[in-house]
């Protein structure tokens, strides 16, 4: 039951680390499958197929190599020189990244509460800083609250949806999109979401004791992604093309529902943004951890710090540059994962327990040295 239950919170973390605003919000999912009409369904599946694959592959061998930060991953996948450089690209779209995120939640206390946009930043700001200090646990504690409430939305939508005058027409409609960027969509969607949470994931997996408990986290958060996806997928079909002039389209779908589940969607948009936002902190102090001669209980409230003071800039037209370059990369790292080999249980680790170098050595080798 215990190893159960630690499944549930890995997969709700998986979720809850992917499901950030762009999801909740729907637009990450009309831009990348709806839109593609009849291909969406297929395409959705083959991403679904891909979170777990990659999910449960990516998380053994970062449980296997012991990396204690995406840092240490990357420089197996890619090697010392390529995967410090990677490790750093993905560093600076984190933070511009997160910076957004929390320039949103200070938005929505604005818009929605009548507050003032310092005050829900800096709320969430402590809130975060707070959290952070039960590390990976509180992560996770966190995940298992906000995303059994998004899985129960997303399934109001869904019954919802069924209420509406042929809600599957435009599922099963051609579209003039391209038929070949509707199947790359969901490679660079996976790519580019994974890429992104492997500041949390793998710190998770090296963490955690029992593969199996991994395997099946994996396999449930990865179903668990998929099972959003199409549930939006369906609710947004049905609003199809008037859907497509809404900056927030899901959110049009749940206002539309009366004022309970408005404020219920309100409060979730701002949890997925605050859990997001404090699992990539967390992720990120732990590469920073190993990158700067700090002691560690500074390198957070640093990086939130910088966080903060770019939140208050346009940083978007910046991030619509490197967007995607780092889609491009994401799409080379998910292919390297792909075609790195398993590590076999005890076969390999990092030597010192995940030093700052990070350099995969066999286990072997180093007993025989010391030795």
């Amino acid at each position: 039951m215990r190893s159960t239950l630690r499944s549930l919170q890995i997969a709700f973390t998986y979720i809850g680390t992917i499901v950030g605003a762009g999801f909740a919000t729907g637009q990450e999912i009309l831009q990348f499958f709806t839109q593609y009409g009849r291909w969406a369904l297929l395409t959705i599946v083959l991403s679904t197929a891909a979170f777990v694959w990659l999910g449960c592959k990516m998380m053994l061998l970062a449980h296997r190599i012991k990396a204690r930060s995406y840092e240490d991953f990357n420089r197996h996948l890619f090697g010392e020189g390529a995967g410090s450089l990677i490790s750093l690209f993905t560093l600076l779209i984190l933070i511009g990244v997160n910076s957004i995120m929390l320039a949103g939640a200070g938005a929505i206390f604005q818009e929605h509460l009548g507050l003032h946009t310092q005050t829900g930043l800096i709320l969430t700001v402590v809130g975060s800083y707070l959290l952070l200090q039960r590390g990976i646990s509180g992560i996770m504690q966190m995940n298992s609250i906000v995303v059994p409430l998004m899985l129960t939305l997303s399934l109001v939508i869904i019954l919802n949806t069924f209420g509406t005058p042929d809600p599957l027409r435009y599922m099963l409609l051609d579209t003039e999109r391209s038929p070949w960027m509707a199947w790359l969509s969901p490679l660079l969607y996976t790519a580019f979401n994974l890429g992104m949470a492997q500041a949390v994931l793998v710190p998770l997996a090296a963490e955690c004791k029992d593969e199996r408990t991994l395997k099946l986290g994996g396999l449930i958060g990865g179903l668990g992604i998929g099972f959003m996806l199409m549930a939006a997928h369906f609710a947004m079909s049905a609003q199809m093309p008037g859907i497509l002039q809404f900056e927030i389209p899901m959110g049009s779908i749940a206002f539309s529902l009366g004022p309970v589940v408005r404020l219920i969607y309100l409060a979730l948009i701002f949890m997925e943004i605050f859990s997001t936002f404090v699992a990539d902190i967390y992720g990120v102090s732990l590469q920073l951890q190993q990158r700067l001669p700090l002691p560690a209980r500074l390198v957070t409230p640093l990086l939130m710090l910088i966080c903060y003071i770019f939140s208050q800039f346009g940083f978007s037209s910046l991030l619509s540059v490197f967007y995607p370059l780092f889609g491009a990369l994401a799409l080379v790292w998910a292919f390297k994962l792909i075609l790195t080999p398993p590590v076999p249980p005890g076969g390999e680790g990092y030597a010192g327990g995940g030093s700052s170098k990070g350099l995969v050595v066999p286990v072997p080798v180093v007993r025989e040295r010391e030795k």
